[in-house]
């Protein structure tokens, strides 16, 4: 291939294929430059930013058009890689960027009746929040490690001045400033971690390091196992510094209680939601290769499917080479052994943790920052599920990462609609102390009791939303027991699931006796938050969709489950 096809092949893919398909992206990219534009003329400061800001997201929502693939199912969109196989556009894509920009909108509502930002600040703000949603957007269409680094700074950066958005506060500077500090180390970490891998695979690109270490001897396997291990350990301390999970959530709670409220909104949807996208991409990606994307795919730099086929031949015979060889290679086998241990080991230490340090908390911000914790733990149990099951059923691959899914959009309305109370009490009387919301039943009942359903949802407890995400993550970790087959990797993750569920019975539930039971504090301000209002309003519909989807999970399930048909596709 000569230069000009070279470039005239690269154009037509750019212009045909990658830009169509990238349009959401582009439509955010389009929406900071008009909000920071509009500064620019003297009348220019009368407008608000979140005017722009809206109708950009809500632009971007209509052409990300989620109605149009999840709810016909897979057969509606086949993966196409963009940019070169840089990223990947599927169900799964389509799903969290869905779920990232509908966040968006519902926070850009949510922060406009908080009053945080003031209009002063709020071009620079809607830019950092815009700017995040960007780069959260590119972690879940991930197709290269590279890629995956820089969404991942493209989300942290702008994160890391949120925190710090209360200026003269010593509290919110300093949680800038620690959020920061980690996030740099994490990063360092994970572009170490990389470097590793490449080096060890001669790839970055997802489905082509896959296949290299499919193709790997042996011999040569042990040679370098040691050195992918390390990459491995090293990749996965930038993904759990994103989940918040355990031994990296250090940030996290300092962060949480320095930070307005609208900011850890923010933090513990939109992050957790990227990260997990991400986290299925890599955990999947690097485990398995699709035969299609391996026959289908120009970025597989030299690896040969005939250098595939001789490894698969060790290992597999010729009528089950082409649907599951590749997963069958020693070298497979080992990287799904080391990743789900890995992801389980994670998932468990972070639920247990987050459940036990949430106990002694008298701050409720820092109360919800270990539940986050704890909700990272349960939401990456289903993925160590994914990861054990792809040596042997596709299906129940499918249905894990259907869990993930659903948790993921469930958790969006009940994290949303706590902090969301949380802000608009805080406006009133002053004050995040949970001792302060004693006697709240007596003037605010309407607001109480959404926060106590939504605190209920969070526990798990049916009839509302929070079960069906629970039971739908605890379900592929009993999928085994169908089949009367036993996997104790599984049964002890179901087992600590079910009872830190059990644990974080007692601090969700104290909350809600502080304000149903306990007295009023005789030095509170008045409180008067009727439902009736605005920003009422906006807390009934956070938790109307916890109520409905605790019921009524039908739609939410089929959209989940039309996402989860793209990982082995």
């Amino acid at each position: 291939m000569n230069f000009y096809t070279f470039v005239n092949n690269l154009l037509r893919d750019t212009l045909d294929n990658s830009l169509p398909n990238f349009r959401p992206e582009l439509v955010l990219c389009a929406t900071i430059v008009a909000m920071l534009l509009v500064r620019m003329p003297r009348w220019g400061h009368k407008i608000n930013s979140v005017c722009i800001a809206l109708p950009g997201v809500a632009i971007a929502l209509y052409y990300a058009a989620p109605w149009n693939f999840l709810a016909q199912g897979s057969s509606a969109l086949e993966p196409v890689e963009l940019f070169q196989g840089m990223l990947i556009y599927d169900t799964l894509t389509v799903y969290f960027r869905s779920v990232l920009l509908v966040f968006a909108l519902l926070f850009l509502v949510f922060t406009w009746l908080s009053g945080i930002p003031d209009r002063e600040d709020s071009p620079d703000f809607y830019t950092l929040v815009l700017g995040a949603t960007i780069g959260m957007c590119l972690m879940a269409s991930s197709n290269h490690l590279f890629v995956a680094l820089l969404g991942i700074e493209m989300a942290s950066v702008p994160s890391y001045a949120l925190a710090g958005i209360l200026k003269g506060r010593r509290r919110s500077s300093e949680a800038a400033l620690k959020y920061s500090v980690y996030g740099a180390g994490a990063a360092g970490v994970m572009l170490y971690g990389i470097s590793l891998l490449g080096g060890a695979l001669g790839s970055l690109h997802l489905p082509t390091m896959a296949a290299q270490l499919a193709a790997l001897s042996p011999e040569t396997l042990a040679e370098r196992q040691t050195v992918l291990m390390l990459g491995g350990l090293m990749v996965s301390v930038g993904l759990a510094f994103k989940l918040s999970a355990v031994p990296f959530h250090f940030w996290c709670p300092d962060v949480f209680e320095g930070a307005a409220a609208e900011v850890n909104a923010f933090l513990s949807v939109a992050s957790k939601a990227a990260a997990l996208a991400l986290l299925v991409r890599i955990a999947i990606g690097f485990s398995v290769v699709p035969p299609s994307l391996v026959a289908e795919s120009p970025q597989q730099e030299q690896v040969t499917l005939e250098a595939n086929a001789n490894a698969v031949g060790k290992v597999a015979t010729a009528e089950t080479s082409e649907a599951m060889g590749i997963q069958s290679a020693p070298g497979q086998k080992a990287a799904r052994h080391f990743i789900a241990g890995l992801i389980a080991l994670l998932a468990a230490v972070s639920c247990t943790f987050g459940n036990l340090a949430a106990y002694g908390q008298t701050n409720l911000k820092r109360l919800l920052a270990y539940s986050t914790i704890a909700h990272a733990g349960y939401m990456m149990m289903p993925v160590a599920a994914a990861v054990v099951f792809l040596g042997d059923n596709p299906d129940h691959v499918r249905q894990a990462v259907t869990a993930v899914c659903m948790y993921v959009g469930i958790y969006m309305f009940m994290n949303l609609g706590a902090f969301a109370v949380v802000a608009f009490l805080r406006n009133t009387m002053r004050s995040e102390e949970i001792a302060d919301y004693g006697g709240l039943i007596k003037s605010s009942p309407g607001v109480v009791l959404c926060l106590a359903t939504l605190l209920v949802s969070l526990i798990g407890l049916p009839p509302l939303a929070g079960f069906t995400a629970k039971f739908a993550a605890f379900a592929p970790l009993a999928a085994k027991m169908q089949t009367n087959a036993y996997d104790p990797l599984l049964m002890t993750l179901l087992v600590i699931g079910g009872l830190n569920t059990v644990i974080s019975l007692f601090y969700y539930l104290r909350v809600v006796k502080i304000m149903t039971i306990d007295p009023a504090p005789e030095d509170r301000l008045p409180v008067s938050f009727s439902l009736i209002s605005a920003e009422g309003v906006f807390v009934v519909a956070m938790t109307a969709p916890v109520v409905a989807l605790g019921v009524g999970w039908d739609g939410l399930h089929r959209w989940a489950q039309a996402a989860a048909q793209a990982v082995l596709s």
